[in-house]
């Protein structure tokens, strides 16, 4: 006997559903299969938000690298924002899944107000140190 939602597509067959091994089974062990389009969005997203992660780490390196004197705060906030970005990634594409599995609206993100402030914190202070 397997746990899990059975498939009841073969007439009555009792085999495991596809969700029996999918991982990690707090998101796919509840509610129902969402239209593929969401889930797929949901991982671009996930994926968008690695991407803005790396941008951020390659701003801070550069910030860095070619800053001036005042430039290494920035560069510590630009690579604290990267961390957090990519480290909140995953937990909000499982909430996010979650939610639209269960039919519930999605999650709000606080994540993102934190990202864009910060961001904008960088780039005062570059603009500030490159006029002095």
């Amino acid at each position: 006997m397997t746990d899990g939602p059975r498939s009841a597509a073969a007439g009555g067959d009792e085999r495991p559903g596809p969700a029996d091994r999918r991982w990690p089974r707090r998101v796919y062990g509840v509610g129902t299969e969402p239209d593929p389009r969401f889930s797929l969005a949901n991982e671009r997203t996930f994926l968008a938000w690695l991407r803005t992660a790396l941008g951020l780490m390659v701003a801070a390196a550069a910030v860095r690298a070619f800053g001036a004197d005042g430039s290494r705060w920035t560069a510590v906030v630009l690579a604290v924002l990267a961390v957090g970005v990519a480290v909140e990634a995953f937990p909000r594409w499982a909430r996010n899944e979650r939610a639209l599995r269960l039919q519930q609206p999605l999650p709000s993100t606080p994540v993102a107000v934190v990202s864009a402030a910060g961001v904008v914190a960088a780039g005062v202070t570059i603009a500030v140190v490159v006029l002095i």
